[in-house]
């Protein structure tokens, strides 16, 4: 079927022949245009953008960003030898950040700020913001106080360490109950020399230019106001967990730009250095030559030429029709470039290594062309084409990681194989033609023409080649039952680099606030207050409940703190009257405890606190974009929500919450669309890989025609991929949200090798397994080792993740080659002893293998 298409377009080899200059110019203008399109692809580290829109915790986010805004935060942190002169400085910067806007669309960048708290009305009505749970502390507390009290007036009272400790503990409770109610008035450090400002940005939190453009705007007014003051006295630093966003994109480009650089380097001084050893010993026979050897190393940048700007003009066109298709790049998708590079680059070693084999027997530059694209340009092909399939096959995947990745992996190796087996003759023939490249050079030849003679092949050999095949086989059984203990890492923190630099201003903002707490919080918007306090009953109930795993730590609306209705607005103030009455308590009133005389004025509400006079600090939080109030759930987790399988226990706990009257709820939270992306990515891998797998199977069979060469073909494949889990668990390596594309990746990767070598195998005939080895052996060879450079360049990057994949690729493409090396051949030469002995019992064929 190959060879009738290959038959079909053979005129267009013909004219890229003719007319090299035109077919060139033409890949190189496409290459062009498609740059001006790739240059606009950014790299979004949106997890919710892996998983489908129609996700409940996606459009929950999605509602959560439109009608609240963000939660992410910029910050300043202001030092100065005093708090007054942070103060003046803050106070000056304000209404400057305050007036900052996009130089896009000229929208204001931010919408509110965090500075000052109103904490003088706060102390004379903290109770009426207190919760019911508060309440209720202050009372025992109280009524703990007056006991103490009264038997300490007993002068018979010996008091008990007991009874001090439990009323101390109660203190200390309410103590700090009330500290992070009221808190400081000023965000200021224990020293009072380290001032922050929160502002909270209204436009996208996932859209790295605006978040740069932002930061460079508000460094720039920073910077303005600071001129006022000399450098002794003021200085200051960005932060907010805005900030870490742009650090790690950041990181990732930086990541993706070095490992390329590096790897492109060491792929192309490697396959410089394949071509000059492969010409110098063909020139030479063998032998020495300094005139060879300095004629060759001047080509060297020629071979480089030859192989890099096909491959180039190819990833070119792949990046921007990927700009076209997607917009962005995924972090999965980002180290793309590295893997495309490496297998691209492969389809020119076999192509052009072919030809100038080709051009060694003395062909002339069109026979060598066109005989090189009807043969190796097949298998090129049909590998090529299979692997381009097997990623087309992870675009059925629900999981946005696999599906984009395999769409543009599928493009670039189809855009790499057109680059191959036509741009690059054409650039062969018209630098042949203009002189610069020579390959008619007289050779020397070392490999043998016939096929290999077997009267020579003793039993040793033969012995040796058995205890290959067992060895292999013994590894492959290990490795399978080694692959039980293969694990998942859940911890993400686990897979995510330390970002120094945001490690070093979060410090300077720690010593005014922590966002620990807020950051993993996940919100709720109800559509009425009322809702808002169905949903927040619902899940208490469930606290209750949940005594063996629980996820959920408090539950938090505006009603708890802020009574809405006539009914419970008196209630509070009764509440509030009781602890009056408590602290009017005779006992009580010969005390002189700073704790008393705090709540004596916190007590102080007699009438309904407007909701206008509440301070900004406290009811923004619940507020929503168009000004509602009180609609907003937040709960928080109790359990750390980095490790993957807490984030799923607790997005169960807040899914699909159903009130009395029959609305249905859903979470918003990062952690939460995380934890909906990994149940996705482990569900759908195996059935990728499965799918993957067969799909290869079903095109060997296409291809081969015979089950038998199949499954040779198929051997190094499965065999390398269960030796891959026994390394595995032999280093501690896991699967990972980052590395488990690999898995379907290797296999679309590794199907190269065993097509290839049983592909030529066929052609050259029975005895030629020591040719093919020579020949296409060293082809994967260098094609294998190239692949793998391109993504050892991950093994460099500072990104935990990232790195993963690097690993895991490199060691599953050197397993591919180890068993498309040795566990092929030894069974190729083991099938032709097999085969031999059969012929021999059979007298009609006996004569010919003793001939041979």
């Amino acid at each position: 079927m190959l060879e009738k298409l290959f038959n079909t377009i053979r005129p267009a080899i013909r004219y890229c022949i003719s007319h090299p200059a035109v077919v060139l110019l033409t890949g190189i203008l496409l290459a062009a245009g498609s740059v001006i399109l790739a240059l606009n692809l950014r790299i979004d580290n949106d997890f919710s953008k892996l998983i489908p829109e129609s996700y409940a915790s996606v459009q929950a986010l999605e509602k959560l960003r439109e009608q609240v805004g963000t939660i992410n935060e910029a910050a300043v942190v202001i030092q100065s030898p005093s708090f007054d002169l942070n103060r003046e400085f803050a106070e000056k910067l304000i209404p400057e950040v305050m007036n900052m806007k996009n130089r896009t669309d000229g929208s204001p960048y931010f919408n509110r700020y965090e500075y000052r708290k109103d904490t003088k009305f706060l102390e004379w009505n903290a109770l009426w913001f207190a919760t019911e749970g508060e309440l209720n502390l202050i009372k025992n507390f109280l009524s703990e106080e007056i006991s103490l009290a009264r038997l300490r007036a007993n002068p018979f009272y010996f008091e008990l360490d007991e009874d001090a400790a439990f009323a101390d503990s109660l203190g200390n409770e309410l103590k700090q109950t009330y500290d992070e109610l009221i808190g400081s008035e000023y965000p200021i450090s224990a020293d009072s020399l380290t001032m922050a400002i929160r502002f909270y940005p209204s436009g996208s939190q996932t859209d790295v230019q605006y978040i740069r453009q932002l930061y460079n705007d508000l460094d720039r007014v920073v910077a303005g106001v600071a001129a006022d003051y000399g450098s002794a006295e003021i200085s200051w630093v960005l932060a907010g967990r805005l900030l870490r966003t742009l650090i790690e994109i950041d990181s990732i480009y930086k990541d993706v730009r070095d490992s390329f650089a590096a790897g492109t380097a060491m792929l192309l001084l490697l396959v410089m250095g394949y071509f000059f050893y492969k010409n110098y010993s063909m020139r030479t026979g063998g032998k020495t030559s300094l005139n060879i050897f300095l004629s060759e190393l001047a080509r060297l940048p020629l071979t480089g030429l030859i192989m890099a700007l096909p491959l180039g003009i190819s990833l070119c066109w792949t990046f921007g029709l990927s700009w076209y298709l997607f917009k962005t790049l995924n972090i999965m998708t980002s180290t793309l470039i590295l893997l495309l590079f490496g297998m691209g680059i492969d389809f020119g070693i076999h192509f052009y290594a072919r030809y100038t084999e080709e051009r060694s027997e003395g062909a002339p530059v069109h026979d060598a062309i066109e005989t090189t694209f009807m043969t190796t340009g097949q298998a090129i092909a049909a590998v090529g084409i299979t692997t381009s399939a097997a990623f087309f096959i992870l675009m059925l995947a629900d999981f946005k990681g696999f599906s984009e990745f395999g769409a543009i992996a599928g493009i670039g190796i189809l855009f790499s194989i057109l680059s191959m087996i036509f741009l690059l003759p054409a650039l062969i023939v018209l630098l042949e033609k203009t002189g610069f490249l020579k390959t008619n050079l007289p050779v020397q030849h070392f490999l043998h023409n016939g096929k290999q003679k077997t009267s020579g092949q003793g039993p040793d050999k033969k012995t040796i080649t058995v205890l290959v095949v067992i060895l292999c086989l013994a590894a492959t059984i290990w490795s399978g039952w080694l692959s039980r203990n293969i694990d998942f890492e859940y911890e993400f923190g686990k897979l995510e680099p330390v970002y120094e630099e945001y490690v070093r201003v979060s410090q300077e903002a720690r010593k005014v606030y922590s966002d620990r707490k807020t950051r993993n919080a996940a919100y709720i918007i109800a559509d009425t207050p009322g809702d808002a306090v169905s949903i927040r009953n619902i899940l208490l109930k469930k606290m209750e409940q949940d005594t063996l795993s629980p996820t959920i730590l408090e539950v938090e609306i505006f009603q708890d703190r802020y009574p809405f209705t006539d009914w419970e607005q008196q209630q509070k103030l009764a509440r509030i009257s009781e602890i009056r009455d408590q602290l009017a308590d005779p006992f009580l009133q010969l005390s002189n405890s700073e704790q008393l005389e705090i709540l004596e004025r916190a007590a102080s509400t007699n009438s309904p606190v407007a909701l206008y006079d509440v301070p900004d600090f406290l009811i923004e939080p619940f507020t929503s974009k168009d000004g509602t109030v009180g609609n907003l759930v937040i709960v928080y987790p109790a359990v750390p929500l980095s490790d993957g399988r807490n984030s799923m226990n607790f997005a169960d706990d807040l899914s699909d919450i159903l009130i009395d009257n029959g609305k249905r709820y859903h979470a918003a939270s990062t952690s939460i669309v995380a934890s909906d992306m990994l149940r996705l990515m482990i569900h759908e891998a195996p059935r990728m890989v499965a799918l993957t797998l067969s799909f290869i199977i079903f095109v060997k069979l296409l291809i081969f025609r015979s089950i038998k060469w199949m499954l040779l073909a198929l051997l190094p494949l499965a065999a390398s991929f269960l030796w891959l889990f026994g390394l595995m668990d032999i280093v501690g390596w896991k699967l990972n949200f980052y590395n488990i594309v690999v898995l379907p990746t290797i296999l679309g990767i590794g199907d190269d090798s065993g097509i290839h070598m049983v592909h030529r195998y066929i052609e050259e005939g029975k005895g030629s397994i020591r040719k093919v080895l020579r020949s296409t052996g060293e082809h994967i060879t260098v094609s294998s080792l190239t692949t793998m450079l391109g993504f050892a360049g991950l093994l460099f990057s500072t990104h935990p993740g990232m790195r993963s994949i690097g690993e895991m690729a490199v060691a599953g493409i050197g397993l591919m080659l180890l068993a498309s090396l040795v566990l092929l051949p030894s069974l190729l030469y083991l099938l032709e002893k097999w085969s031999d002995r059969k012929r021999i019992k059979n007298p009609k064929t006996r004569d010919i293998i003793l001939q041979e």
